[in-house]
Order: structure tokens, then C-alpha cells, then sequence
């Protein structure tokens, strides 16, 4: 059995335990080790990184994550720097994506705030001129102020019609969240519209008032040369380089309190700890707290996730001669409709330049497959899951693609949908778990899908916890 760091004894510093070794974890774990108190970390899998990771697909690396992080909020690029990759921030190449739409691809409108347009004008030649005269018809509809949360869909719908959700609002939010507007909340997955539909009044005019504001100087997006999943590495070594140890292979099957403090039980053994941060999907910290929380259990529980394939294709570059872009939306409507079942491409060299310097022979096609509710892609081979990637895209593309290589990457599980009320779920949790004691909980079932806001809910459980530390002189309360 591998030897365990005692809990604290007197004098020494309090362990606080991660489980979890995505970029939730290893982000907490570095705020704790920082602070000074003894870190380990338990990661189920045999890698860390969660979600975030890359392969090399005939030769050429490219991210099967997350490839971007929103740089215009602080907590991704602070905290690349901060663990030593601040020279390999970059920034997108090009973010101009287009969306299928009757058969051909239409640029995607600028201006829009989640595809919501600020003007009829923005979504000529994209809608139905009868759909567009339902958008120049917005500001004339009573707008009294929301009083509790609603669905993306039902919300954007009233106020400028179907067609907009199903052809703008729905990819590009099943793009971030692989699930569907007529059931994730307004409130936790567009703030933005959220908080205008709590004042009232036009949506249009509101969108449009957004656009007209001088633009930030700093890009929407950046990434990291080398690959997104370069982050957790950095942060893995950063934590250990402050006395902090990680063990992968170790899922904890059991989480109970002790007097002074929290046991976590793996299959080789278990943990003692002054205090626990949670950093796993929702139904694992479900099943984890059934028994010392059960009322955050419950909550957790009844997240919803997505599953999604990813299949990076690696194609001659003359095959994509011409392309410009970064990439393509496949609308669900127009998916049903074509018989297409990928949700969207991102012609990767395009995209960043870092990719395009590896091979000028190989250009990587990542194509992305799979919602909430659609499990059929998972459980086909890979040689079918690429198959149909290729025919998709050659489709979308308008041109026969031969790939020359093909890596297929599954995320089971691993997208949590925000139903409507999800904000009032997280924080119910959250009180729950704080009232246990030395304990908390972060990841991308709380604040955010998005790199900067699982930093920010690690940062805030680190924080936490070492408050509740703190409180306790150094160990939980019994």
C-alpha cells in the first residue's frame, strides 16, 4: 500500500486532500500548496487532466479539449503565467466560423450575444424573410422585467422568434455545453441576456447597445502553443514543486467524517485529512456525499451530463486549399433535415498557427459529435465514428476528404447541464457542503464550463477550506 501523509499532528501543517486531478483539482491544489498546507491529490484515471488533453494525429498534436480559453476574463491567463507558460499564450488565428444553413454554409453574424442578433439586418440571407421580419418586430413587443429563471430557448424565442434559437442560439450553445436551449437555464449560461431579461425591455435594442461599446483591446480567446492541455501538466509539476503529491490510479470510493477531520477510502487503503476538496464530475461527488451530505447528494444528483465525441482527422493540406475560417456550426434542425450527425468542424491550422507550423503536408479536421440525451455515438467503433466524420465533413466542406490518419476521443460524461435553476442548485450545494465542515467542492458543475470559471470555483474552494482551517486552528472541527 503506498505510504500516506498523516493528517496534521501538532505543529505541522493541516492535509488537505483533492480528489480530482482535472484542471478543478490540480487548480485548487496549487492555490492550497501556496498557502502553505500539504497537498496531495487522488485522480481516479491513470492521466491527469480531466478533460483537457491532445493527441497527435499524422504527426501533428492538436487539443481534444478545450483548445481556447475566454482571455478577457482573468483566472486562465493569470494563472498560465503564473505556472510558467505566459511566452505560449496565443491567440486564435481567425474566430470567423460559418453555419450550414439551406444546404450552403452563411458566415455567423458579428454583433450577437450567443447568436442572439442586435439588428433584423445582422440575419438577412440566414433566416426566412418572414423569420426576419420576426426579429425587426422585437422592439414593439411588451417587455416586462423576468422574475424567475427560464430556458434559453423559451426566452430568446418569445422575443425574436424559433428561427434564431434554432439556427444561431442552438449551435453555438450546443457547442459550449453539448446540450439543448429548450432546456439550459438563462441565468447560468448566458449572464448577459440574463440579467437584461431581469430589467426588460427590447432585446434587440439591448444586444445592439452591447455591440456599439468601444471593443476591448484584449483578444476574445487566446490559447496556449503546444495545446490547451498543457495547463494541467504545468499545474501538476507547479503543485509538486511545493511539496505537494499527486496519485493517479486512485479512485476514493468513500468519504466519511472522524473527529478530527475527514477519512477518504481508496481500494489500496484510505486517507486521513484535516479537510477535502471535491473536484469530480457531479455524479461522483454525488455518490461521495450521499453519506456525510446528503442534501448536496441529492442536488448533484440530479445534474444531467452530456457525453461528446471528438474525431481529429488528418487530411493532405491541398485537400482544404481555399478554406477560410475557422470553422462550421451544424444547426440540430439542419443536421436532422441533411442527415447530418456531426455538430461542427474546426479546421485546426486555420485556427492557430502553432498547428499549421508542425506539418505544411498535414492539416488536422476536428469534427465534433454528440449532445445531451444522444448516447448512440458513444458506443459506436472508432473506424465508424471516424467514417462518419470524414463523409460529414467532406459534405459541410464541399469536398471529397481522405484522411490519411484519424484519433478518436470519448468524453463520457462530461458536460453538466444547467437546467433552469441551476443557479439556485449551486448554491443550495454549496451550503450544504460548508456546513459540514472543512469541506468543498468545485469543477464544472457549479459556475461555468469554461476554463476561467472552473479556476475561479477552484479558487474559491481552496479558499474555503483554508478558512474553515483556519477557524479550526489548523484542524475540521469534530
Amino acid at each position: 500500500m503506498p505510504e500516506q501523509p498523516p493528517a496534521a499532528t501538532a505543529g505541522a501543517p493541516p492535509l488537505v486532500v483533492v480528489v480530482g486531478g482535472g484542471v478543478s483539482g490540480l487548480s485548487a491544489a496549487w492555490r492550497l500548496a501556496s498557502a502553505g498546507v500539504r497537498v496531495q491529490v487522488l485522480e481516479a484515471s491513470p492521466r491527469l487532466g480531466g478533460v483537457l488533453d491532445r493527441v497527435e494525429v499524422g504527426g501533428v498534436v492538436v487539443d481534444t479539449g478545450a483548445e481556447s480559453v475566454l482571455a478577457r476574463r482573468p483566472e486562465a491567463v493569470e494563472l498560465v503565467r503564473a505556472v510558467g507558460l505566459g511566452e505560449d499564450l496565443v491567440h486564435p488565428e481567425t474566430a470567423r466560423a460559418s453555419v450550414r444553413t439551406e444546404g450552403a454554409l452563411r458566415p455567423l453574424p458579428t454583433g450577437t450575444v450567443m447568436g442572439v442578433p442586435g439588428s433584423a439586418a445582422a440575419v438577412e440571407g440566414l433566416l426566412a424573410p418572414a423569420d426576419v421580419e420576426r426579429v425587426a418586430a422585437e422592439p414593439g413587443l411588451p417587455a416586462p422585467p423576468l422574475d424567475a429563471d427560464v430556458s434559453v430557448g423559451d426566452y430568446v424565442a418569445s422575443r425574436v422568434g424559433r428561427a434564431v434559437v434554432d439556427r444561431l442560439v442552438e449551435p453555438l450553445l450546443g457547442g459550449v455545453y453539448a446540450g439543448h436551449a429548450a432546456r439550459l437555464s438563462l441565468q447560468a449560461t448566458v449572464p448577459a441576456l440574463w440579467k437584461h431579461a431581469r430589467a426588460g425591455g427590447s432585446l434587440l435594442e439591448a444586444v445592439s447597445a452591447a455591440a456599439a461599446r468601444p471593443a476591448a483591446t484584449t483578444p476574445v480567446f487566446a490559447g496556449i502553443r503546444g495545446g490547451v492541455s498543457r495547463l494541467p501538466e504545468a499545474l501538476a509539476a507547479a503543485v509538486e514543486a511545493r511539496g505537494g503529491t499527486l496519485r493517479r490510479s486512485a479512485p476514493v470510493t468513500a468519504l466519511t467524517r472522524t473527529a478530527t477531520g475527514w477519512r477518504l477510502q481508496t481500494p489500496d487503503g484510505g486517507v486521513d485529512a484535516d479537510a477535502v476538496v471535491l473536484a469530480v464530475p457531479a455524479p461522483v461527488a454525488a455518490r461521495l456525499l450521499r453519506g456525510p451530505v446528503p442534501a448536496a447528494a441529492t442536488e448533484l444528483a440530479g445534474v444531467e451530463t452530456a457525453s461528446m465525441v471528438i474525431a481529429a482527422l488528418a487530411v493532405p493540406t491541398g485537400q482544404l486549399a481555399g478554406l477560410a475560417g475557422s470553422g462550421v456550426l451544424v444547426p440540430p434542425v439542419v443536421g436532422r433535415a441533411e442527415g447530418l450527425q456531426v455538430k461542427a468542424l474546426t479546421l485546426s491550422a486555420n485556427k492557430w498557427a502553432w498547428v499549421a507550423a508542425q506539418d505544411p503536408d498535414v492539416r488536422v479536421v476536428r469534427v465534433s459529435l454528440g449532445r445531451a440525451r444522444e448516447t448512440a455515438v458513444l458506443e459506436r467503433d472508432d473506424a465508424d465514428v471516424l467514417a462518419t466524420a470524414a463523409a460529414d465533413a467532406s459534405l459541410l466542406l464541399g469536398r471529397p476528404l481522405t484522411a490519411v490518419a484519424g484519433s478518436v476521443t470519448r468524453w463520457v460524461d462530461g458536460l453538466p447541464q444547467y437546467a433552469v435553476g441551476h443557479v439556485d442548485r449551486v448554491a443550495r450545494v454549496r451550503a450544504a457542503v460548508a456546513e459540514a465542515g472543512a469541506l468543498a467542492v468545485c469543477g464544472s458543475v457549479l459556475d461555468g464550463v469554461g476554463v476561467p470559471a472552473c479556476i475561479a470555483a477552484a479558487d474559491r474552494a481552496a479558499a474555503d477550506v483554508l478558512a474553515a482551517l483556519a477557524t479550526s486552528g489548523g484542524a475540521a472541527p469534530g
